[in-house]
Formats: C-alpha cells, sequence, structure tokens
C-alpha cells in the first residue's frame, strides 16, 4: 500500500507546561513537561526492590507505597520547575488502564492539585502515554501513519496511528503480555526480577541450533505467549537436570532457556510489525512500553525494518509520567473531577 509520508501534523494545544502524574502500576511518578517534547522535571520513586522478594508486583503493597511517595514525588518536580507553581498550564494524570488502588492515589491527587489551584485537569489512557515517550527529547518525530507496538508488563498491543487523535487496534495478546511472559519464564528459570532484565543478561545461546515453539496466530495481528512460556517449564532437559540434581547443567540450561524464550519473543513481535508495516504502508514505527528497553529486541527492530523506527530512550521505556504530560499536550482530553479510574480502559 502506498502513503503519502510529507504531512505534517500541526497541534497547537492551550497548555504549553504540564505536570503529570502517573501511578498506574508500582511506580510513583510526577513530571514537568514543556511543549509536548521538553522534559523540565521527572522524577520516579521505584517499588521494584519492594516487590522483588515476591517475584512480582503486589496490589495491595503498591497502594500503599504510592500514598506514601506521591507528596514528595510531586513536590520534588515543582521544584526542579523553573518558576514552579507559576509555570504550570495544566495538571494530567493517568486515569487507566492500570491496578485500581494505584490509579486512585495519583488519579485523587492530580484532581486535588487541578481543583485547588484552578487548573486544567487532563485524563490519559496508560498505554496511549507510552507512544508519547517517542516525542520527547528527540530532534525527530514520528510521522502518520505510524504503527505502533506497544509491549510492556501489562500490555502487548499492535495499532496503527492516523493522527494523535485517530487510532485503530490492530490486535493484541490474548493471554500474557510480553513482560509479564518475561517475568513468570524468569521466575521459572529462577533467575530473578524484573524478568526483561534478568532474562536478557542471561541468555547463551545453545551450542546446537534449536528453537522454541511460535504462537503465530496466521491472519491476525495478535499475541500469544502463554504456549512459549509452558514450553520452556516443561523442557525435557531442563527437568531432566534438575532431577540429577547437577548444579552447571541445570544453571547452563537455564541460561539457554532465557536465549531460546528471547529470541521466540523477539521474532514473533518483529515479524507482526513488519507485517503491519507493509498492509497499511505506515511511514514509521513507534516502539514503547518496559519491553522496548529490550536490546536484543532493539537491534532486530532495527536491521529488519524498513521506515524510521521510534523507541523512547531507557529511562522513559518503563512507566514515568513524562510521557504522560506529552501525551495529554499532543492528545489533550479535558477531564471530568469526577471522573473514575477505569482499571480496565481500552487503548483508542
Amino acid at each position: 500500500m502506498h502513503t503519502s509520508c510529507d504531512k505534517r501534523t500541526i497541534v497547537s494545544s492551550p497548555f504549553k507546561t504540564i505536570l503529570a502524574i502517573e501511578t498506574s502500576c508500582d511506580e510513583t511518578a510526577a513530571a514537568v513537561v514543556s511543549d509536548g517534547r521538553h522534559l523540565v522535571a521527572n522524577i520516579v520513586a521505584s517499588q521494584i526492590d519492594i516487590h522483588r522478594r515476591y517475584g512480582g508486583v503486589v496490589p495491595e503493597v503498591a497502594s500503599r507505597q504510592h500514598i506514601l511517595a506521591i507528596e514528595s514525588v510531586v513536590r520534588e518536580a515543582i521544584a526542579q520547575t523553573p518558576g514552579g507553581w507559576d509555570t504550570i498550564d495544566a495538571i494530567a494524570a493517568t486515569y487507566g488502564p492500570g491496578l485500581s488502588g494505584a490509579l486512585l492515589t495519583g488519579l485523587n491527587t492530580a484532581k486535588t492539585l487541578a481543583w485547588s489551584r484552578g487548573l486544567p485537569f487532563l485524563q490519559v489512557n496508560h498505554v496511549e502515554a507510552h507512544l508519547y515517550a517517542t516525542w520527547i527529547g528527540g530532534e525527530v518525530v514520528p510521522q502518520f501513519p505510524a504503527v505502533a507496538l506497544v509491549v510492556s508488563g501489562g500490555h502487548t498491543l499492535l495499532a496503527l496511528l492516523r493522527d494523535h487523535a485517530d487510532a485503530e487496534r490492530l490486535g493484541g495478546t490474548l493471554d500474557d503480555a510480553a513482560g509479564e511472559a518475561f517475568d513468570k519464564v524468569a521466575r521459572l528459570l529462577v533467575l530473578g526480577y524484573p524478568g526483561g532484565p534478568a532474562i536478557q543478561n542471561n541468555a547463551v545461546a545453545p551450542a546446537s541450533s534449536q528453537r522454541l515453539p511460535r504462537a503465530w496466530l496466521h491472519g491476525t495481528y495478535d499475541f500469544s505467549f502463554s504456549g512459549l512460556k509452558t514450553a520452556v517449564g516443561t523442557d525435557p532437559t531442563l527437568v531432566a537436570a534438575g532431577v540429577a540434581g547437577n548444579q552447571d547443567d541445570l544453571m547452563r540450561r537455564r541460561c539457554e532457556l532465557a536465549y531460546l524464550f528471547q529470541e521466540s519473543v523477539v521474532d514473533i513481535l518483529v515479524r507482526k510489525t513488519q507485517a503491519a508495516v507493509a498492509a497499511s504502508g505506515a511511514c514509521s514505527v513507534i516502539v514503547a512500553g518496559g519491553v522496548a528497553a529490550n536490546a536484543r529486541l532493539r537491534e532486530v527492530l532495527r536491521t529488519k525494518l524498513r521506515v524510521p523506527l521510534h523507541i523512547p530512550p531507557l529511562d522513559l521505556c518503563t512507566d514515568n509520567a513524562a510521557m504522560i504530560a506529552a501525551c495529554a499536550y499532543w492528545h489533550p482530553v479535558n477531564g471530568d473531577l469526577a471522573v473514575a479510574v477505569d482499571p480496565n480502559l481500552p487503548f483508542a
């Protein structure tokens, strides 16, 4: 399909400088972004060390930590902003999707600040916001139409963005999100948490040619990773090494399976993205979310894609409030102060 890539979308947002808050999962974050691209302040209080002992995010623990951290995080973001509150034109926050208890903290804080200071409140879709991390700081922004791949701990989907307010979901995961699969497989292989870095850092290619299965779901842009996870856990060599109690063989096989798992996930993500680009005639590709930090995924995408690729810097791949502010600038959605959290908020 031929598509003109000469169009430039001009956005004239009424809100130059936006303070945003993000608490959809296990990061308490506040940021200030100007003109949708210039990062003024970006504060993130991570809970990784707290949840590592459980091997995953515990919703009740995450909610409690957000309450403890939110005030200091917002204060620090404002302290780093020249002119402080006097420069803020609007306040934005994630209202979904995410963990309901976690979302409540950030959303209610943002609404309270907006009401008390007489500022507009903007509500933001967390998954959509991941894409806008690619607009921050870079000299070149994505051109429309763009194929967007969101790969994170809770979400995996492909979408076609025709403009800032014109998106079509092409497909998504039918079971585990890619990041969730990384966490679960890392737990199976006893490699640590979070699973993405653990698998990437321990991956070792087997001496012989081996492959793990790929769920192609032909004719769709959907994904499925649960069968791949099962294939890792039931690998005969892994099981035999565990039964024999040979720790060297067991660790070696764990590292090989980490490599094979990563190769399978990357292969599926890249080929589905390539297919979406070919079918849509997209002018660029946006890849965002925590799994976008994976070095192997970045490497293969850069090798295989024939259109410009836009991936956020590593510190903006995982959850942060800067992407919330950028999304609110480029696609402002006026929020009602009575808006409730929506844990299952759909994309687009």
